[in-house]
Protein backbone atom coordinates (compact mmCIF):
# COMPACT_ATOMS: atom_id res chain seq x y z
CA UNK A 1 0.00 0.00 0.00
CA UNK A 2 1.31 3.43 -0.97
CA UNK A 3 1.41 6.20 1.60
CA UNK A 4 -1.61 8.44 1.12
CA UNK A 5 -0.98 12.12 0.28
CA UNK A 6 -3.74 14.76 0.15
CA UNK A 7 -2.97 17.88 -1.93
CA UNK A 8 -5.52 20.59 -1.17
CA UNK A 9 -6.25 23.99 -2.82
CA UNK A 10 -9.22 26.32 -2.37
CA UNK A 11 -10.18 26.43 -6.05
CA UNK A 12 -9.43 23.72 -8.62
CA UNK A 13 -7.63 25.98 -11.09
CA UNK A 14 -4.79 26.22 -8.55
CA UNK A 15 -4.57 22.44 -8.38
CA UNK A 16 -4.67 22.31 -12.17
CA UNK A 17 -2.25 25.07 -13.20
CA UNK A 18 -0.03 26.11 -10.29
CA UNK A 19 0.96 22.50 -9.57
CA UNK A 20 0.68 21.12 -13.10
CA UNK A 21 2.60 17.88 -13.55
CA UNK A 22 3.61 17.65 -9.90
CA UNK A 23 0.71 15.40 -8.92
CA UNK A 24 1.56 12.85 -11.63
CA UNK A 25 5.21 12.89 -10.52
CA UNK A 26 4.34 12.38 -6.84
CA UNK A 27 1.79 9.70 -7.71
CA UNK A 28 4.71 7.44 -8.63
CA UNK A 29 5.70 7.36 -4.96
CA UNK A 30 2.44 8.05 -3.09
CA UNK A 31 -1.29 7.64 -3.52
CA UNK A 32 -2.07 11.26 -4.36
CA UNK A 33 -5.60 12.59 -3.84
CA UNK A 34 -6.48 16.08 -5.11
CA UNK A 35 -9.00 18.01 -3.01
CA UNK A 36 -10.60 21.28 -4.07
CA UNK A 37 -13.90 23.01 -4.76
CA UNK A 38 -16.05 21.40 -7.46
CA UNK A 39 -15.73 22.39 -11.12
CA UNK A 40 -14.56 21.31 -14.55
CA UNK A 41 -10.97 22.19 -13.65
CA UNK A 42 -11.04 19.56 -10.91
CA UNK A 43 -12.22 16.90 -13.34
CA UNK A 44 -9.38 17.90 -15.68
CA UNK A 45 -6.88 17.37 -12.87
CA UNK A 46 -8.05 13.78 -12.53
CA UNK A 47 -7.64 13.18 -16.27
CA UNK A 48 -4.40 15.09 -16.84
CA UNK A 49 -2.60 14.01 -13.68
CA UNK A 50 -3.97 10.49 -13.31
CA UNK A 51 -4.98 10.94 -9.67
CA UNK A 52 -8.15 10.53 -7.66
CA UNK A 53 -10.01 13.74 -6.85
CA UNK A 54 -12.50 14.78 -4.18
CA UNK A 55 -14.66 17.91 -4.48
CA UNK A 56 -15.20 19.91 -1.31
CA UNK A 57 -16.72 23.38 -1.50
CA UNK A 58 -14.50 26.16 -0.08
CA UNK A 59 -15.17 29.89 -0.39
CA UNK A 60 -12.26 32.25 -1.07
CA UNK A 61 -14.01 35.07 0.81
CA UNK A 62 -14.35 35.05 4.61
CA UNK A 63 -17.68 33.47 5.60
CA UNK A 64 -17.95 32.07 9.11
CA UNK A 65 -20.85 29.72 8.43
CA UNK A 66 -19.56 28.43 5.09
CA UNK A 67 -16.06 28.02 6.51
CA UNK A 68 -17.41 26.07 9.47
CA UNK A 69 -19.37 23.74 7.19
CA UNK A 70 -16.28 23.25 5.00
CA UNK A 71 -14.16 22.51 8.08
CA UNK A 72 -16.56 19.78 9.23
CA UNK A 73 -16.57 18.25 5.74
CA UNK A 74 -12.77 18.44 5.58
CA UNK A 75 -12.45 16.73 8.96
CA UNK A 76 -14.81 13.93 7.89
CA UNK A 77 -12.91 13.47 4.63
CA UNK A 78 -9.58 13.22 6.41
CA UNK A 79 -10.90 10.79 9.02
CA UNK A 80 -12.28 8.63 6.23
CA UNK A 81 -9.17 8.72 4.01
CA UNK A 82 -6.61 8.49 6.86
CA UNK A 83 -3.72 10.14 4.96
CA UNK A 84 -0.22 10.18 6.37
CA UNK A 85 0.52 13.54 4.70
CA UNK A 86 -1.66 16.58 4.04
CA UNK A 87 -0.16 19.33 1.91
CA UNK A 88 -2.19 22.52 1.43
CA UNK A 89 -1.80 25.49 -0.90
CA UNK A 90 -3.67 28.85 -0.92
CA UNK A 91 -4.87 30.59 2.27
CA UNK A 92 -8.39 29.20 2.80
CA UNK A 93 -7.41 25.62 1.95
CA UNK A 94 -4.45 26.04 4.29
CA UNK A 95 -6.60 27.12 7.21
CA UNK A 96 -9.24 24.42 6.74
CA UNK A 97 -6.79 21.65 5.87
CA UNK A 98 -4.37 22.35 8.69
CA UNK A 99 -7.06 22.70 11.38
CA UNK A 100 -8.91 19.58 10.20
CA UNK A 101 -5.64 17.65 9.84
CA UNK A 102 -4.61 18.60 13.37
CA UNK A 103 -8.03 17.63 14.74
CA UNK A 104 -7.86 14.29 12.91
CA UNK A 105 -4.33 13.55 14.11
CA UNK A 106 -2.61 13.44 10.71
CA UNK A 107 1.11 13.07 11.52
CA UNK A 108 2.53 15.26 8.71
CA UNK A 109 0.68 18.51 7.99
CA UNK A 110 2.35 20.79 5.45
CA UNK A 111 1.37 24.20 4.12
CA UNK A 112 2.97 26.08 1.23
CA UNK A 113 2.77 29.88 1.27
CA UNK A 114 2.74 31.27 -2.25
CA UNK A 115 1.71 34.84 -1.54
CA UNK A 116 -0.02 36.69 1.27
CA UNK A 117 -3.02 38.93 0.39
CA UNK A 118 -2.76 40.43 3.90
CA UNK A 119 0.36 42.35 2.80
CA UNK A 120 -1.94 44.88 1.11
CA UNK A 121 -4.61 44.84 3.84
CA UNK A 122 -5.06 47.27 6.72
CA UNK A 123 -7.29 47.80 9.76
CA UNK A 124 -9.56 45.19 11.32
CA UNK A 125 -9.43 42.91 8.25
CA UNK A 126 -5.65 42.76 8.59
CA UNK A 127 -5.98 41.69 12.23
CA UNK A 128 -8.36 38.91 11.20
CA UNK A 129 -6.06 37.71 8.41
CA UNK A 130 -3.03 37.79 10.74
CA UNK A 131 -4.92 35.64 13.23
CA UNK A 132 -5.93 33.15 10.53
CA UNK A 133 -2.35 32.92 9.29
CA UNK A 134 -1.02 32.25 12.80
CA UNK A 135 -3.74 29.66 13.38
CA UNK A 136 -2.90 27.89 10.13
CA UNK A 137 0.82 27.75 10.91
CA UNK A 138 0.23 26.61 14.48
CA UNK A 139 -1.69 23.58 13.19
CA UNK A 140 0.96 22.75 10.59
CA UNK A 141 4.03 20.64 11.27
CA UNK A 142 6.01 22.50 8.56
CA UNK A 143 5.43 25.68 6.55
CA UNK A 144 7.06 26.25 3.15
CA UNK A 145 7.28 29.84 1.91
CA UNK A 146 8.00 29.60 -1.81
CA UNK A 147 10.48 32.48 -1.69
CA UNK A 148 13.11 33.72 0.74
CA UNK A 149 11.40 37.11 0.89
CA UNK A 150 8.19 35.48 2.10
CA UNK A 151 10.13 33.55 4.73
CA UNK A 152 11.63 36.78 6.04
CA UNK A 153 8.21 38.48 6.10
CA UNK A 154 6.66 35.58 8.04
CA UNK A 155 9.44 35.77 10.61
CA UNK A 156 9.11 39.57 10.89
CA UNK A 157 5.38 39.22 11.55
CA UNK A 158 6.06 36.42 14.07
CA UNK A 159 3.52 34.11 12.45
CA UNK A 160 5.56 31.10 13.53
CA UNK A 161 9.04 30.10 14.71
CA UNK A 162 11.98 29.73 12.33
CA UNK A 163 12.33 25.97 12.98
CA UNK A 164 8.94 25.39 11.33
CA UNK A 165 9.87 27.35 8.17
CA UNK A 166 11.79 26.09 5.16
CA UNK A 167 12.32 27.28 1.58
CA UNK A 168 12.81 24.28 -0.70
CA UNK A 169 15.62 24.62 -3.24
CA UNK A 170 15.83 28.13 -4.66
CA UNK A 171 12.12 28.77 -4.16
CA UNK A 172 9.02 28.33 -6.37
CA UNK A 173 6.08 25.96 -5.80
CA UNK A 174 6.42 24.08 -9.06
CA UNK A 175 9.44 25.30 -11.00
CA UNK A 176 9.34 25.75 -14.77
CA UNK A 177 8.95 23.16 -17.50
CA UNK A 178 11.70 24.24 -19.88
CA UNK A 179 10.57 21.81 -22.57
CA UNK A 180 7.09 23.35 -22.62
CA UNK A 181 8.09 26.98 -22.14
CA UNK A 182 10.50 27.30 -25.02
CA UNK A 183 10.56 29.74 -27.96
CA UNK A 184 10.79 26.80 -30.35
CA UNK A 185 7.37 25.54 -29.18
CA UNK A 186 5.57 28.44 -30.95
CA UNK A 187 5.70 28.18 -34.71
CA UNK A 188 6.54 31.14 -36.99
CA UNK A 189 3.09 30.69 -38.58
CA UNK A 190 1.37 31.06 -35.21
CA UNK A 191 3.35 34.20 -34.41
CA UNK A 192 2.68 35.74 -37.82
CA UNK A 193 -1.05 35.02 -37.55
CA UNK A 194 -1.28 36.50 -34.04
CA UNK A 195 0.68 39.62 -34.97
CA UNK A 196 -1.51 40.16 -38.02
CA UNK A 197 -4.66 39.79 -35.93
CA UNK A 198 -3.39 42.33 -33.38
CA UNK A 199 -1.97 44.71 -35.99
CA UNK A 200 1.58 44.34 -34.67
CA UNK A 201 4.29 45.21 -37.19
CA UNK A 202 8.08 44.57 -37.02
CA UNK A 203 8.59 48.21 -35.98
CA UNK A 204 6.49 47.87 -32.82
CA UNK A 205 8.03 47.40 -29.38
CA UNK A 206 5.64 45.07 -27.58
CA UNK A 207 5.26 44.93 -23.80
CA UNK A 208 3.21 42.11 -22.30
CA UNK A 209 1.57 41.65 -18.90
CA UNK A 210 0.24 38.27 -17.74
CA UNK A 211 -1.97 37.96 -14.67
CA UNK A 212 -5.26 39.06 -13.18
CA UNK A 213 -6.22 42.59 -14.26
CA UNK A 214 -6.53 44.01 -10.76
CA UNK A 215 -5.18 46.88 -8.70
CA UNK A 216 -2.57 44.98 -6.71
CA UNK A 217 -0.92 43.69 -9.88
CA UNK A 218 0.05 47.29 -10.66
CA UNK A 219 -2.29 47.66 -13.64
CA UNK A 220 -3.30 51.24 -12.81
CA UNK A 221 0.34 52.34 -12.89
CA UNK A 222 1.14 50.24 -15.96
CA UNK A 223 -1.69 51.56 -18.12
CA UNK A 224 -1.02 55.16 -17.08
CA UNK A 225 2.72 54.86 -17.77
CA UNK A 226 2.05 53.25 -21.15
CA UNK A 227 -0.28 56.02 -22.26
CA UNK A 228 2.34 58.62 -21.33
CA UNK A 229 4.99 56.69 -23.26
CA UNK A 230 2.78 56.81 -26.35
CA UNK A 231 3.06 60.60 -26.51
CA UNK A 232 6.62 60.37 -27.87
CA UNK A 233 6.66 56.72 -29.02
CA UNK A 234 4.05 55.80 -31.59
CA UNK A 235 5.19 52.23 -32.30
CA UNK A 236 4.17 50.68 -29.00
CA UNK A 237 1.80 47.90 -28.02
CA UNK A 238 0.76 46.58 -24.61
CA UNK A 239 -0.75 43.08 -24.48
CA UNK A 240 -2.76 42.27 -21.33
CA UNK A 241 -3.24 38.53 -20.82
CA UNK A 242 -5.64 37.75 -18.00
CA UNK A 243 -9.17 38.21 -16.65
CA UNK A 244 -10.73 41.19 -14.91
CA UNK A 245 -11.77 40.58 -11.27
CA UNK A 246 -14.08 43.50 -10.66
CA UNK A 247 -15.53 42.22 -7.38
CA UNK A 248 -12.29 41.47 -5.53
CA UNK A 249 -9.80 44.20 -6.44
CA UNK A 250 -11.19 46.48 -9.16
CA UNK A 251 -9.17 48.84 -11.32
CA UNK A 252 -9.76 52.58 -11.46
CA UNK A 253 -12.54 53.58 -13.89
CA UNK A 254 -10.04 55.60 -15.95
CA UNK A 255 -7.81 52.50 -16.26
CA UNK A 256 -10.69 50.34 -17.44
CA UNK A 257 -11.70 53.04 -19.94
CA UNK A 258 -8.16 53.20 -21.35
CA UNK A 259 -7.92 49.40 -21.65
CA UNK A 260 -11.12 49.27 -23.68
CA UNK A 261 -10.60 52.38 -25.81
CA UNK A 262 -6.86 52.64 -26.52
CA UNK A 263 -6.19 50.70 -29.77
CA UNK A 264 -2.58 50.02 -28.69
CA UNK A 265 -3.66 48.34 -25.44
CA UNK A 266 -4.71 44.80 -26.30
CA UNK A 267 -6.71 42.94 -23.60
CA UNK A 268 -6.93 39.32 -24.76
CA UNK A 269 -8.55 37.85 -21.63
CA UNK A 270 -7.64 34.60 -19.92
CA UNK A 271 -5.53 32.28 -22.07
CA UNK A 272 -4.98 28.61 -21.25
CA UNK A 273 -1.67 28.80 -23.13
CA UNK A 274 0.29 32.03 -22.65
CA UNK A 275 3.27 30.99 -24.78
CA UNK A 276 2.09 32.53 -28.09
CA UNK A 277 1.52 35.89 -26.41
CA UNK A 278 4.96 35.84 -24.83
CA UNK A 279 6.50 34.74 -28.14
CA UNK A 280 5.26 37.84 -30.00
CA UNK A 281 6.42 40.24 -27.27
CA UNK A 282 9.72 41.98 -26.56
CA UNK A 283 9.52 42.28 -22.77
CA UNK A 284 7.37 41.37 -19.78
CA UNK A 285 6.19 44.14 -17.47
CA UNK A 286 5.04 42.88 -14.07
CA UNK A 287 4.58 45.78 -11.60
CA UNK A 288 2.82 43.74 -8.90
CA UNK A 289 2.49 44.94 -5.29
CA UNK A 290 2.89 41.48 -3.77
CA UNK A 291 3.71 37.94 -4.86
CA UNK A 292 4.86 34.64 -3.51
CA UNK A 293 6.96 33.30 -6.35
CA UNK A 294 5.48 34.47 -9.67
CA UNK A 295 5.32 31.78 -12.33
CA UNK A 296 4.84 34.30 -15.11
CA UNK A 297 8.29 35.85 -14.59
CA UNK A 298 9.84 32.39 -14.92
CA UNK A 299 7.68 31.59 -17.94
CA UNK A 300 8.65 34.81 -19.68
CA UNK A 301 12.33 34.16 -19.01
CA UNK A 302 12.08 30.64 -20.39
CA UNK A 303 10.50 32.11 -23.55
CA UNK A 304 13.47 34.47 -23.89
CA UNK A 305 11.91 37.66 -22.50
CA UNK A 306 13.60 40.00 -20.02
CA UNK A 307 11.30 41.41 -17.35
CA UNK A 308 10.67 44.69 -15.58
CA UNK A 309 9.46 43.69 -12.10
CA UNK A 310 8.92 45.34 -8.75
CA UNK A 311 11.13 44.88 -5.70
CA UNK A 312 8.90 42.33 -3.99
CA UNK A 313 9.05 38.69 -2.87
CA UNK A 314 9.95 36.25 -5.60
CA UNK A 315 10.39 38.81 -8.36
CA UNK A 316 13.59 40.13 -6.79
CA UNK A 317 14.90 36.56 -6.55
CA UNK A 318 14.25 35.55 -10.15
CA UNK A 319 15.51 38.77 -11.72
CA UNK A 320 19.16 39.79 -11.50
CA UNK A 321 19.32 43.50 -12.43
CA UNK A 322 21.05 44.08 -15.72
CA UNK A 323 21.31 40.35 -16.43
CA UNK A 324 17.78 39.14 -17.20
CA UNK A 325 15.74 42.22 -16.37
CA UNK A 326 15.39 45.19 -14.05
CA UNK A 327 13.81 45.81 -10.65
CA UNK A 328 11.87 48.97 -9.74
CA UNK A 329 10.05 50.09 -6.57
CA UNK A 330 6.41 48.95 -6.31
CA UNK A 331 3.56 51.47 -6.72
CA UNK A 332 5.94 53.87 -8.50
CA UNK A 333 4.56 54.95 -11.86
CA UNK A 334 7.50 57.27 -12.63
CA UNK A 335 10.06 54.50 -12.09
CA UNK A 336 7.99 52.21 -14.30
CA UNK A 337 7.73 54.88 -17.02
CA UNK A 338 11.47 55.61 -16.89
CA UNK A 339 12.46 51.93 -17.17
CA UNK A 340 10.03 51.18 -20.00
CA UNK A 341 11.27 54.29 -21.84
CA UNK A 342 14.88 53.21 -21.34
CA UNK A 343 14.17 49.79 -22.82
CA UNK A 344 12.40 51.26 -25.85
CA UNK A 345 15.43 53.42 -26.57
CA UNK A 346 17.98 50.62 -25.98
CA UNK A 347 16.86 47.51 -27.90
CA UNK A 348 20.41 46.11 -27.88
CA UNK A 349 20.39 46.02 -24.08
CA UNK A 350 17.00 44.32 -24.10
CA UNK A 351 18.27 41.75 -26.61
CA UNK A 352 21.30 40.93 -24.45
CA UNK A 353 19.16 40.39 -21.34
CA UNK A 354 16.82 38.20 -23.37
CA UNK A 355 19.72 35.89 -24.24
CA UNK A 356 20.59 35.52 -20.55
CA UNK A 357 17.04 34.75 -19.42
CA UNK A 358 16.82 31.08 -20.39
CA UNK A 359 20.23 30.00 -19.09
CA UNK A 360 19.66 31.60 -15.67
CA UNK A 361 16.35 29.78 -15.26
CA UNK A 362 17.73 26.42 -16.29
CA UNK A 363 20.27 26.30 -13.49
CA UNK A 364 17.97 27.60 -10.74
CA UNK A 365 14.33 26.71 -11.35
CA UNK A 366 14.06 23.69 -13.64
CA UNK A 367 10.89 21.81 -12.70
CA UNK A 368 12.61 18.50 -12.00
CA UNK A 369 14.87 20.20 -9.46
CA UNK A 370 11.86 21.62 -7.58
CA UNK A 371 9.90 18.35 -7.65
CA UNK A 372 12.81 16.28 -6.39
CA UNK A 373 13.50 18.76 -3.59
CA UNK A 374 9.90 18.29 -2.40
CA UNK A 375 10.10 14.51 -2.75
CA UNK A 376 13.25 14.45 -0.61
CA UNK A 377 11.46 16.59 1.97
CA UNK A 378 8.48 14.20 2.10
CA UNK A 379 10.84 11.26 2.58
CA UNK A 380 12.77 13.10 5.30
CA UNK A 381 9.59 13.85 7.24
CA UNK A 382 8.30 10.30 6.85
CA UNK A 383 11.55 8.90 8.22
CA UNK A 384 11.30 11.21 11.22
CA UNK A 385 7.75 10.00 11.88
CA UNK A 386 8.77 6.35 11.30
CA UNK A 387 6.00 5.85 8.77
CA UNK A 388 6.43 3.14 6.16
Amino acid sequence: MKIKLLRITTVPVSLKTLLKGQHRFMNQYFEVIGVSSPGNDLNEVAINEGIRIVSLEMKRQVSLWNDFVSLIKMYRLIKNEKPQIIHTHTPKAGMLGMIAGWMAGVPIRLHTVAGLPLMETRGFKRLVLDFVEKLTYSCATMVYPNSFGLRDFILQQKFCSSDKLKVLGNGSSNGIDLNFFSPTEVSPETKFSLKTKLNISPTHFVFVFVGRLVRDKGLNELVSAFEKLEVNNKNLKLILVGPFEENLDPLLPMTIKAIHENPNILPVGHQSDVRPWLAISDALVFPSYREGFPNVVMQAGAMGLPSIVTDINGCNEIIIPGKNGEIIPPKNEKALYDKMSEWIENPEKVSLMAKNSMSLLETRYDQNVVWNALLIEYERLLSLKFIS
